[in-house]
């Protein structure tokens, strides 16, 4: 019915059924979402979420992948991919305008050949734009929040709403739109005039960094737990004991303890499990309740 529906109002070549998730998730782990929507317009994102509503059907919007888990038994609901068709940059003096599937990895390559500077450290987060804004992505001391100059979204019902930076509610991993539930469709980023050899070299030592220092030759969401106050989750996770630590196929990494990964073909019961045997053991320890920055598909 859901999937008779979606291809009639949106376009067939737009909609599949029975989708595996693990294909569409950087963890590399999850069972068949019921209908999967890619969308190339935001009439199709309406039409997607109206039907969905009006069948009662859940549904959830995602973008890269790169910060979620999706359950080995799937998704019962639609979800609605927000990636390469809808991902223009567009670059107007020190603005640049890109729709919600362009990656900031992509974001900040625009910036370096328009010789802007500001969103250096976005460019090895492996997420979207609209991902990113939604959780205040950050990295390297830099956040969203301090480019973010305006935000174009759409509630449930389909209604458009327009947020500038000061409006969005940024906070540690966490916006107005998380609040809400409204998805971003576009993000305007207020950047500066910068020396194009400078932003480039910035950008090098910074990948230098990560690739050193993460464990990107195996599939995870990137850093598993939020930062506690006062805190670096990945310290008391050592501390404890735990760095290399497997369950299944799943490990905290011996590279970085704060990142857990795919080892060797995990489920995503290994991952959880796993997840909430690292937090029992830190808050045993430590007295401190790790929070997954990671979300759970379900």
């Amino acid at each position: 019915m859901i999937y008779g529906r979606l291809i009639e109002e949106i376009d067939s070549n737009k909609v599949l059924e029975n989708v595996p998730l693990k294909e569409h998730i950087s963890f590399k782990v999850g069972g068949p979402c019921r209908c999967m929507v890619f969308p190339s317009c935001r009439e199709d994102i309406e039409k997607a979420v109206r039907i969905c509503k009006s069948e009662s059907i859940p549904y959830y919007i995602l973008g890269n992948g790169s910060n979620v888990i999706a359950g080995d038994e799937g998704y019962r609901g639609v979800i609605i991919k927000i990636g390469p068709s809808l991902s223009g940059i567009t670059v107007k003096d020190n603005i640049i305008t890109a729709q919600a599937g362009a990656t900031l990895a992509s974001v900040s390559k625009k910036a370096l050949e328009n010789s802007l500077t500001g969103i250096e450290f976005a460019g090895g987060i492996p997420g979207t734009v609209g991902g990113g804004v939604i959780m205040n992505a950050g990295a390297y001391g830099g956040e969203l929040k301090d480019v973010v100059a305006g935000v174009v979204s759409m509630d449930e019902t389909g209604g458009i709403h327009r947020y500038s930076g000061d409006d969005c509610e940024f906070g540690y991993r966490t916006s107005i739109f998380q609040k809400k539930n409204e998805i971003v469709l576009e993000v305007e980023f207020k950047l500066l005039p910068g020396d194009y050899d400078e932003i480039s070299a910035e950008m090098h030592e910074l990948m230098r960094k990560r690739n050193e220092k993460q464990p990107l030759n195996y599939p995870s969401a990137g850093s598993t737990f939020k930062r506690p106050e006062g805190h670096f989750a990945g310290k008391l996770i050592q501390d404890s004991g735990l760095k290399g630590l497997s369950h299944g196929g799943a490990q905290v990494s011996e590279l970085h303890a704060g990142f857990i990964i795919n080892r060797n073909n995990a489920t995503a019961k290994d991952i959880l499990e796993l997840i909430e045997l690292v937090k029992n053991t830190v808050y045993d320890n430590y007295g401190v309740e790790l929070q997954p920055e990671v979300r759970l598909i379900k």
